[in-house]
């Protein structure tokens, strides 16, 4: 996915619920990283969900979600999402990373997506640990993006309950980029 496809998924998704949206997926790195290493913007899909009123998140998938008309027309799409479906560290939100894009129309207001920090969006990789999180964390870290001693020192900031598996996930990520 490209930035500017990005944008079109947020201003849609923004313009379905009259709302500022949190993004969560792999593609909030085009939020700090417009031009990341094109191994980390594979994904079709923006994973995301209504600031005000996440149980919105609905409303973007049946409008322009995986198989709608707006994905069978761009082929990408947005992914109406819970806050349920990611574990990240302490103080996630205190870090999110503002984008704020024109709208289409003059009289409506900007579209604004906070996105989840790399940092972050990489330690939620870690805590998920599927076979593709850890080709993005790998591309990440080799992209320069981030460091192994950045994620080793976010480890702790996870929940109690996952940190053992994060620390694991990072150690078979660290091998691969030794």
């Amino acid at each position: 996915m490209k930035r500017s496809e990005f944008d079109h998924v947020i201003r849609a998704a923004a313009d379905i619920v009259d709302d500022e949206l949190i993004v969560i997926g792999s593609q909030a790195v085009l939020a700090e990283h417009p031009d990341a290493p094109q191994d980390l913007l594979r994904s079709s899909e923006v994973d995301l969900y209504p600031k005000g009123d996440p149980s919105r998140a609905i409303e973007i998938d049946g409008a322009m979600g995986d198989g709608s008309r707006f994905h069978e027309t761009y082929a990408y799409y947005g992914h109406g999402v819970g806050p349920e479906t990611f574990i990240a560290p302490a103080g996630w939100e205190e870090r999110l990373v503002r984008v704020e894009l024109k709208p289409h129309q003059r009289r409506k207001p900007p579209a604004v997506a906070w996105c989840l920090s790399t940092l972050d969006l990489l330690l939620a990789k870690l805590a998920a640990g599927r076979p593709h999180d850890f080709e993005f964390v790998r591309a990440a870290v080799g992209g320069g993006l981030a460091s192994i001693d950045e994620l080793r020192l976010g480890v702790d900031l996870m929940p109690a309950g996952v940190r053992d598996r994060v620390r694991h996930n990072l150690e078979l990520i660290q091998g691969r980029n030794d």
